[in-house]
């Protein structure tokens, strides 16, 4: 299936036995899988997988928990330990499939569970755990050095509140950082202040370059402008390239309140593009 939320998209991949090694080949099945041109073309993969039968590089998943592990892949191959427009989109294909009811389930990541609240249509609601703010630090994003804030959704963020014209920086690039505070690299977002409860943001992601939309940047960016106010609780609506999202904070937990949909579905029959 092809999926997406707030345009931040993905290849939803079922394979319930986990037959499929997507390490193979140093990530270049999902490298083809995602390559814009010869492939599909997304952010990344959701590989679809009882917990039960995990990937190699997985351990510790409580099944009694949750039956369903998503195990997600950046479009370059590398691992990600979360995705909040992903798992979004995950809960809603376990919908779509039949595999779970509408209502609230457990989804495990290597995260952690993250509890999504879907039906058949509508926006989809993910609690994504708490927020843990770390220390200040810069990102250097198209030769400008912006002052940030570390932020932890599950995985490393850097978020950049700023009075700059978003549009006018250049996120292609990958921003330069600390290696020591972010030895396994780090997701950067900038956004503006929070004005009237809303902001706007632009992320570039570890291992895909600028997406339209990031759920955990989301998050971490909506934590670090209440941050900037001297707030540790709100709700902030966060506007995105790719559309609008909803960030609720109350100290114990976060949760991120957004579209997801499945566009397409067919199958995958060109060989495995070893070196994409």
């Amino acid at each position: 299936m092809k999926g997406h939320g707030t345009e931040n998209d993905f290849v939803v991949l079922p394979d319930p036995d986990g037959e499929i090694d997507l390490a193979d080949g140093d990530g270049a099945l999902v490298r083809a899988l995602c390559h814009r041109r010869r492939g599909i073309g997304a952010d990344g993969v959701l590989r679809v997988v009882r917990t039960d039968a995990p990937p190699a590089d997985v351990a510790g998943i409580d099944a009694s928990e949750a039956t369903w592990f998503m195990d997600y892949r950046n479009a370059d191959g590398s691992i990600a330990e979360m995705c909040g427009n992903g798992v979004r989109v995950f809960a809603r294909y376990l919908v779509d499939a039949g595999l779970v009811g509408p209502g609230t389930h457990p989804v495990a990541t290597r995260a952690g569970t993250r509890w999504v609240t879907v039906d058949h249509t509508g926006p989809v609601t993910v609690d994504m755990g708490a927020a843990v703010l770390g220390p200040a630090s810069t990102a250097v994003v198209d030769g400008v050095e912006l002052e940030g804030v570390a932020v932890d959704v599950g995985n490393p963020h850097l978020a950049c509140v700023t009075l700059r014209d978003l549009d006018a920086l250049d996120l292609a690039r990958p921003p330069a950082f600390d290696t020591s505070l972010f030895p396994h690299g780090v997701n950067v977002e900038v956004l503006t202040p929070l004005r009237d409860g809303a902001v706007r943001l632009r992320v570039h992601e570890r291992g895909s370059g600028e997406t339209r939309s990031c759920g955990t940047g989301t998050v971490a960016g909506a934590v670090a402008a209440l941050g900037a106010e001297g707030r540790g609780t709100g709700a902030v609506t966060v506007h995105t390239p790719g559309g609008t999202l909803v960030v609720g904070v109350d100290g114990a937990t976060t949760t991120l309140t957004g579209p997801a949909e499945l566009v397409a579905r067919g199958t995958w029959g060109a060989p495995l593009a070893i070196g994409v």
